[in-house]
């Protein structure tokens, strides 16, 4: 039998005992999120267990209801597959709180719409001393948190004074400054109110990143009123100068915001409330859009894109790709694949375009390499580990593993855009790795509890991925694979590369960062601590009387300019 037609009838066999689980009632891929659970990005998934929230309702006002839905006058109604884990985005690096907290919170610049172009916000203006050392930002005036408070100057000296004292458990995002106050990289030196409407940062060291940095869904200016009063209530009832105001969660359920009556924006945001709800099953979630429960459906399974264009009172908008799907090794365990032959056998072992065709619809294109060709220091010379069986085999041999060996795989219990459905892709997997004699395990568990466990090193291999926060490479390459990064999961440690990824973000030459980075990139696929899958491109479906609504590239975008028609 040829490689292909094993592959072909594989993926029927996978196809089909899926069909026989769903008839049984049985789902692949629902996220179980607790309320416990740590934080991941849709974006990218990193973990904190700073939430321990309960299951009962945390509001400031009235139930809401999510069966209000579509039937509930200027309301919207976002259909997500789970619940968000902190809304002090601060405190998370996880997609379903950005995708509420955008709402709620404003940084002092934002990203423009539909790119990561960098546009004021709170910060009207700021200007850049020609040594980068000195960041001066005009703040507008007239803006007021949602409990009456005014912002000032002073406020944005609280919140990174609250930041840079804290560490990478407490506020993981805040690491994109190089680490907290009183590192030796630390960037940022000091913030100072100069007057009312007018901050300056003084850094250490020139970061290429800055302003990309303080655009991130993390950085939201929170009222210090509250923060004081309410402590560690803050993360279930935040309070910032967004669009919308927080007025309950009901975990695992809903969160309801309301229109920010007092918004410093004329005339926004359009909508009187927005609900975001968990429906776990992307079918169902599909569903209750096709019935008019619900506007909007993120996490779209691509096979359903077809029946969504041919349905008229729907709509498919994509999301720009800025993305990557990847199977982790972990390092500094007691098996085999510390061994860099072994990584790379596995490597030859994975059929990416068969997986592509089959769970991504053409949806997604094969990754070579650790960041998405999107991002600015792509390395697009580099060679990908072909599908080869047999060269898998005499890596092993070489290795030592003629015989094989057995492992444990985890994949994600959720769907995210770059692992749409984590068990059929785990065991196409498995059953590849089981062509050149390798035993794979695979299993999952309730996806909190996964992303601690992934974070602390107690898999021998993993599945996830990683949206990105800015549109720069380092966000990629620094943040999920630098030392001592809170998002490098697999605690893979290389000096030489960390050493240009460092000097990439001290430098403000672009043609010179994007040669370090190249150069970084070239060490990882020697070195392979992942087997990078795909780079998706996400959907997200909307009734057809949603309009204004953009898809940004990060995977979080504030409704301010959303309208419904009647």
């Amino acid at each position: 039998m040829t490689k292909r037609s094993w592959l072909l009838m594989l993926l029927m066999l996978v196809f089909l005992s899926a069909a026989v689980v769903g008839c049984s009632g049985g789902e692949d891929d629902e996220p179980n999120n607790s309320e416990d659970s740590g934080e991941t990005d849709d974006s990218g998934d990193t973990t904190d267990d700073s939430d321990s929230g309960d299951d009962e309702s945390d509001s400031s006002s009235d139930d809401g209801n999510s069966d209000e839905a579509a039937a509930g006058g200027n309301t919207l109604v976002y259909a997500r597959g789970g619940d968000s884990t902190s809304l002090d985005p601060i405190t998370t690096t996880e997609g379903e709180a950005f995708r509420v907290t955008e709402n709620i919170f404003e940084g002092l610049v934002t990203y423009a719409v539909d790119s990561t172009e960098v546009v004021p916000s709170l910060a009207k203006d700021w200007k850049v001393s020609d040594d980068g050392l000195t960041y001066t930002f005009e703040l507008e005036e007239g803006v007021t948190f949602h409990d009456g408070t005014d912002f000032t100057a002073d406020d944005v000296v609280y919140n990174f004074e609250r930041w840079m004292n804290g560490d990478a458990e407490k506020y993981p995002y805040y690491t994109m400054f190089g680490g907290f106050k009183g590192d030796e990289n630390h960037v940022i030196k000091e913030v100072t109110a100069e007057d009312d409407y007018t901050v300056k940062f003084t850094l250490n060291h020139p970061q290429a990143t800055f302003i990309k940095n303080l655009a991130m869904s993390p950085f939201g200016m929170a009222s210090p009123e509250a923060l004081e009063e309410k402590g560690e209530d803050f993360m279930s009832s935040p309070v910032g100068t967004g669009p919308f105001k927080f007025e309950e969660w009901k975990r695992e359920e809903q969160i309801v915001l309301v229109k920010n009556e007092n918004y410093w924006q004329d005339g926004l945001p359009k909508l009187d409330k927005v609900i975001y709800t968990v429906i776990p099953d992307n079918s169902a979630r599909l569903n209750a859009l096709k019935t008019g429960d619900v506007h909007v459906v993120d996490g779209v399974n691509p096979s359903e894109v077809s029946s969504i264009e041919e349905d008229p009172n729907l709509k498919v908008l994509e999301r720009p790709s800025m993305n990557v799907g990847y199977m982790g090794f972990t390092f500094g365990r007691d098996n085999p694949l510390q061994d860099v032959k072994v990584r790379r056998a596995l490597s030859h072992a994975v059929p990416k375009e068969q997986l592509i065709d089959a769970f991504y619809y053409g949806q997604a294109q094969p990754a070579k390499t650790y960041m998405p060709p999107s991002v600015a220091g792509y390395n697009d010379e580099i060679e990908d580990y072909e599908y080869d069986p047999e060269k898998a085999k005499q890596l092993l041999a070489e290795a030592g593993y003629e015989n094989g060996f057995e492992f444990d795989l985890m994949y994600m219990p959720v769907a995210r855009p770059y692992i749409p459905e984590g068990q059929k892709i785990a065991e196409v997997l498995q059953s590849s790795f089981a062509e050149i004699g390798v035993t794979a395990n695979i299993d999952t568990i309730d996806w909190g509890t996964y992303l601690e466990e992934a974070s602390s090193g107690q898999y021998d291999a993993f599945l996830l991925g990683w949206t990105g926060d800015n549109g720069d490479a380092d966000n990629f390459l620094h943040t999920l694979l630098g030392i001592g990064s809170g998002s490098n999961y697999t605690g893979y440690e290389n000096e030489e590369m960390n050493d240009l990824l460092l000097e990439a973000q001290r430098i403000t030459d672009e043609e010179q960062r994007i040669e370090l980075y190249k150069q970084a990139q070239e060490i990882l696929h020697e070195e392979a601590p992942w087997i990078p899958l795909v780079h998706s491109t996400p959907v997200v479906a909307v009734s057809a009387n949603v309009s204004g609504y953009t898809p940004h590239p990060t995977g979080s975008e504030a409704v301010t300019h959303v309208e419904l028609s009647k």
